[in-house]
């Protein structure tokens, strides 16, 4: 019997040869579009669950500004004193890691090189983040001076030589110090948070002699804190307790009319588990950009919007063209076939092109995805059995698919009464409402590929608006030079700037803690005068040089000058005596327009000459008294989705970046002239340069690939659509051929019947619009709010999307509108 089912099935398919080709191919495009799709949402929601114990490794999180009124930061940073407050505290935490990242420059053989993706730990890391070892043993990290390389890095660096027990220099913040290679890690896979290649233990008493701000200062974002939780504890109580842990432990900060500051008021803190990171609140000062729920639902829905879209196709295809087999089942049924047997066969039909869709959409994703996984930057790997392998699901969605698509195809032709059929004509067998339903199912393909346009035409114009926003400062002819704070860079920056200035072509050049999409982040308490509250104001270290050199306009009073004593107030912050003498002296500041706001002036003039208090060094010595001699217009350093930082600039000679402001023809050129005086007088830092127009590029690379998967999936849908119309089409224009012919003797002209069968065909598609809009409207509402700068929902993306769906669906219809229409009568006339 079944060996007769697939007969009979393939006979099928092979006699309608358009209508299998539209249905298989609809079907492997949309098989196609849903395994990678859901291929990159598991790869999406699998970050760090690899890791060992995840489930007791968590993430000390800071929410900065949840309570102020100003725009909330979510932070993956903290401080370090608060890691060590939560060990202190909770008896649940096992052990805690601080991670501080750098951009060292290391020294094997008198040879400098680059490290971008180094960190620095406090602790024994591998006993709170247990990454698998490849050689050594977890005490790596026992004591300072302790080095782990990835094995990447270790061939890198080492070649065919034995890491383990060779020695490295590293050079960090102007110190030299030499580590031993004690470990082996195994190459971090892509679907972690995580991203280094170096891993040193420092010792922390070496930097708390010279910042011993950074130890105790909670304000003060200084990387990433790690904690291990016992067996069974509950990060869920704990989090309950840290409103009550932060006022046991951050101290007042004595300001003027006896009150007091705290750091705990407007900020919180959460532990989060090392598997929700990825995909969490807080995105800021990510070591690798993350994701976020809602973009993952999105996909998911997309995928199975498509996948149905297939499946419509079947449906509406084979109740079209149902009359063609009303008297196969007329004939079975008087031959003793029951309905359920029917049922069976129809439904065995539909699991045979289920089935050739997916092993074709199998092929094209083997053919595809080397090229997807290159595009996306993601390891999305199609295994079929073992760990991750989609044997399984293949199976289960093929049965769901065979079965969704057939299941009412083969209820519908399954109830034909025998007597009907045999002594009517053929369509008679055209059951009442089947044509509505056609309908109605062509309206939902048209409204879900309308509305996959239209969120492509957002996206795309979001990006374009992202990357030409004006930042607040001149992107061309600016260059960025990082490692300014290592080596011979950091004891020769006066020389080094004032050389680079001397270049031909270059106008002007600065130095910066804060560049253009650089991670550091670092805020402070600021008390506005006349006032007892507290405002947290970003604070940078800056030259008497930046401004010019990265363009921003100065809206009232002066920037920063090296002929003024209170300017530069960097010498007396780095001991305490030093600290003590810069709370009795004073300094001068220069701020952002937002953050003068922040603290009471309506206007960038008015701020001028006022004296704020600032929390610039250790609480127990009180607040500096800082004037601002000057407010600037306000940048944004950061993309897009970030909101502006109010900031306040502090002169400084020597910071972690140059900026370079050029006026050349070439700026290759240029950049080579730089080059040659950086290795001229900083042999032994690596020189990292790059166009701040590169940068700002690379920084919306991974928001651009999504908008182009959009893309993809709207051309998917279309054509889906597109193919189930031309198939529906195909069969009305069969179907109403003695109809056409009977108009065209009573004088319809050719454009006449074009008109009526395009008018047929471009209903559905004006009906999916008035669906399509308002569901694109609120879903790409609410992605443009994530966004601190977005670009007006207008109607121009929803009408151009309107009208290329009508446009192809017309022009999909066109070929047999014009065939029928310019057919001889007497032959529609002389049909059947």
């Amino acid at each position: 019997m079944w060996r007769n089912y697939l007969t009979v099935g393939l006979r099928a398919l092979a006699k309608n040869k358009t209508y299998a080709f539209i249905n298989i191919f609809g079907l492997t495009l949309g098989l196609a579009a849903t395994l990678l799709i859901l291929l990159y949402v598991r790869y999406e929601t699998s970050y760090d669950s690899w890791l060992p114990d995840a489930e007791r490794t968590f993430q000390l999180q800071n929410y900065l500004n949840v309570d102020e009124g100003a725009e909330a930061d979510f932070l993956q940073g903290t401080s370090y004193v608060s890691g060590q407050a939560l060990k202190k505290d909770f008896a649940e935490v096992e052990a805690v890691v601080h991670l501080r990242d750098a951009e060292p420059v290391v020294i094997r053989n008198g040879q400098p090189s680059p490290a971008p993706d180094a960190v620095f730990v406090d602790g024994p890391f591998l006993d709170v983040v247990r990454l698998p070892l490849a050689r050594g043993t977890a005490t790596a990290l026992s004591r300072p001076g302790m080095l782990l390389l990835t094995e990447s890095e270790a061939r890198r660096r080492f070649g065919a030589e034995d890491p383990l027990g060779q020695t490295l220099t590293l050079v960090d913040d102007g110190h030299s110090n030499d580590y031993l290679v004690t470990g082996i890690l195994k190459d971090l896979p892509r679907n972690s948070h995580l991203r280094f290649t170096i891993v040193a233990r420092y010792d922390p008493a070496r930097i708390y002699e010279e910042r011993p701000h950074f130890f105790t200062h909670w304000g003060w974002q200084s990387g990433w804190v790690y904690a291990r939780l016992r067996e069974g504890a509950d990060a869920g109580s704990i989090n309950a307790a840290l409103p009550a842990w932060e006022k046991r432990n951050i101290p007042d900060i004595p300001r003027e009319g006896g009150e007091s500051f705290n750091h705990g008021t407007g900020n919180d803190w959460r532990l989060v588990n090392v598997r929700d990171v990825h995909l969490g609140h807080a995105q800021g000062d990510a070591m690798t950009p993350g994701n976020d729920r809602k973009t993952i639902a999105t996909f998911t829905i997309a995928a199975l919007l498509i996948l149905c879209m297939g499946c419509v196709n079947f449906v509406n295809l084979a109740t079209a063209r149902a009359s063609q087999r009303a008297r196969e089942v007329a004939l079975r049924k008087v031959l003793g076939a029951r309905r359920k047997q029917l049922v069976a066969q129809f439904i065995g039909e539909s699991m045979l092109v289920s089935i050739l869709s997916m092993v074709t959409a199998l092929a094209l994703i083997e053919v595809t995805l080397p090229a997807f996984r290159a595009y996306t930057g993601i390891d999305l790997a199609l295994e079929y059995v073992g760990d991750g392998g989609i044997l399984l699901p293949i199976f289960a969605l093929v049965l769901i698919v065979g079965a969704a698509g057939g299941f009412y195809p083969a209820l519908y032709l399954s109830r034909f009464q025998p007597a009907a059929i045999l002594k009517a004509n053929v369509s008679s067998a055209e059951a009442r409402g089947s044509e509505r339903l056609r309908q109605a199912l062509v309206v939902a393909q048209f409204a879900i590929s309308i509305a996959l346009i239209i969120c492509t035409a957002i996206i795309y114009s979001q990006m374009m608006h992202a990357r030409t926003l004006d930042a607040g400062y001149r992107r061309d002819g600016l260059i960025q030079i990082a490692n300014m704070n290592q080596g011979r860079a950091f004891e020769a920056t006066a020389a080094l700037v004032r050389e680079v200035r001397a270049v031909p072509g270059v106008e002007t050049a600065g130095v910066t803690e804060i560049g253009v999409a650089t991670d550091d982040t670092s805020s402070t308490s600021f008390q506005a005068p006349g006032s007892t509250e507290a405002r947290i104001l970003n604070v940078y270290d800056v030259d008497d040089q930046f401004f010019d050199a990265m363009g921003i306009r100065v809206l009232a009073g002066r920037p920063f000058s090296r002929t003024r004593v209170m300017d530069d107030a960097t010498s007396l912050s780095q001991t305490r005596e030093g600290q003590a003498d810069l709370v009795r002296r004073g300094m001068n500041i220069v701020v952002n327009e937002l953050a003068a706001q922040r603290l009471g002036f309506a206007q960038p003039a008015d701020a001028i000459g006022r004296q704020v208090k600032a929390a610039f060094v250790d609480s127990s010595l009180g607040m500096v008294p800082a004037t601002i001699v000057g407010v600037v217009s306000n940048v944004r350093f950061r993309s897009v989705r970030d909101p502006v930082e109010p900031i306040s600039y502090v002169f400084s000679p020597q910071a972690d970046y140059m900026v370079v402001r050029y006026a050349a023809a070439d700026p290759r050129q240029v950049l080579a002239g730089i080059e040659a005086t950086w290795k001229r007088i900083a042999p032994d830092v690596p020189f990292q340069a790059t166009f701040a127009g590169d940068i700002v590029r690379d920084l919306y690379d991974a928001e651009e690939a999504r908008g182009h998967l959009f893309a993809g999936f709207a051309i998917v849908a279309l054509s889906i659509a597109c193919l189930g119309l031309f198939g529906l089409a195909a069969f009305t224009a069969e179907r109403r051929t003695k109809e056409i012919g009977i108009r065209k003797v009573l004088g319809a002209r050719s454009r006449d019947i074009v008109r009526l069968l395009a008018w047929q065909f471009s209903k559905p598609v004006i009906i999916a619009n008035i669906i399509a809009w308002p569901i694109a409207w609120w879903v790409m509402r609410d992605w443009l709010n994530t966004f601190d700068a977005r670009i007006d929902l207008t109607p121009l993306p929803f009408v151009l999307a309107g009208v290329i769906a009508l446009g192809i669906a017309i022009g999909t219809i066109a070929g047999h509108a014009l065939k029928v229409a310019r057919a001889n009568p007497i032959h529609a006339l002389r049909y059947e």
